[in-house]
């Protein structure tokens, strides 16, 4: 008897600021408009969204064979129009993606999205996460959780995160982060004591390192970083390069049971996201902007790519 294995591609990815051109007045967006420095024109903002599109369906590329990732979490994304215009005007329209994401209270007008295809994975359920910021913070992203039943008839718990930043320096803003995954394993927590076995990815932009407390935190809580050790095939050792340094913000983890079932996990590093590192060497990635100077990039992050291989429940 062969046993059908389920393969599941899941990215994450910083989409460096995938803000609309259009003003929300209860929002601090006003440096993404065609009047700014930036020169946020409808122009720029349609060219990035298909070079997002590009980038995502690229990650699907695996031996040669084409298709599309089952599931991707991004970062900094701006609202609900900018997700309609993704998935349903961009190069990703014939990619049938639905999605979910978070309207947070984030001063910039920033959140966190869930892009699925219904073909792999049929939602049950999603709310949002709110975190309320210390005295002397701004408010942040809330943490996305979603669920529903995958193909191989699991049901699989997603929590897509955007840490709050390191503004004020690591450690004075360290607290402002292990309160957002306290939060968050409150969540794991409540998953588990429903389902002790459940299947949980989490993902995101954790503004921290696998060494520091919040990544340390969640792998002592029974979670496994499965891109910990995650490198490109072109050069990127990191999801970003700052300074010409390497390094990675970005994180997958999941419960040790699907941990045991991940097939590959990688940096998404194809030749068309970087550019010659001309000042330190080697290559980076291709950003969109450089402060206000316009780069014609993807974005200042590379995206994260895990696949799995998840058996059927009842295997026939």
């Amino acid at each position: 008897m062969y046993l059908l294995i389920c393969l599941f591609t899941f990215v994450e990815l910083n989409c460096e600021n995938l803000f609309d051109t259009q003003h929300d007045s209860l929002k601090h967006d006003e440096e993404f408009l065609p009047t700014s420095a930036m020169h946020w024109t409808p122009s720029r903002y349609w060219h990035k969204l298909n070079r997002i599109g590009q980038d995502i369906l690229s990650c699907g590329e695996l031996d040669s064979t084409k298709v599309i990732p089952d599931m991707v979490v991004l970062t900094e994304v701006e609202n609900d129009s900018v997700m309609r215009d993704l998935t349903k005007r961009s190069l990703l329209r014939n990619a049938g993606y639905e999605y979910v994401m978070t309207d947070s209270p984030d001063e910039r007008g920033i959140d966190v999205a869930l892009l699925y295809s219904p073909f792999s994975f049929a939602l049950i359920g999603y709310h949002s996460i709110r975190i309320a910021p210390p005295k002397g913070f701004r408010p942040t992203r809330d943490i996305l959780y979603a669920c529903g039943q995958l193909i191989s008839g699991d049901t699989l718990h997603v929590f897509a995160i955007h840490a709050p930043s390191r503004r004020g320096g690591e450690q004075a803003s360290r607290p402002y982060r292990l309160k957002v995954i306290n939060r968050l394993l409150q969540s794991v927590d409540s998953v588990r004591a429903l389902s002790p076995q459940a299947r949980i990815i989490i993902a995101g932009d954790f503004n921290d390192y696998s060494s520091d407390p919040t990544l340390q935190l969640l792998v002592r809580h029974g979670l496994v970083e499965v891109s910990e050790k995650a490198q490109g095939s072109h050069g990127a050792k990191g999801t970003y390069r700052y300074h010409g340094l390497w390094g990675s913000l970005d994180h997958i983890l999941c419960d040790a049971t699907s941990a045991r079932q991940l097939v590959d996990c990688h940096i998404h590093d194809a030749p068309f996201l970087l550019v010659p590192d001309e000042k330190y060497g080697g290559v980076k990635p291709r950003r969109n902007y450089l402060g206000p100077r316009y780069l014609n990039g993807f974005s200042d992050h590379l995206p994260l790519v895990a696949t799995f291989g998840f058996p059927p429940i009842h295997p026939e």
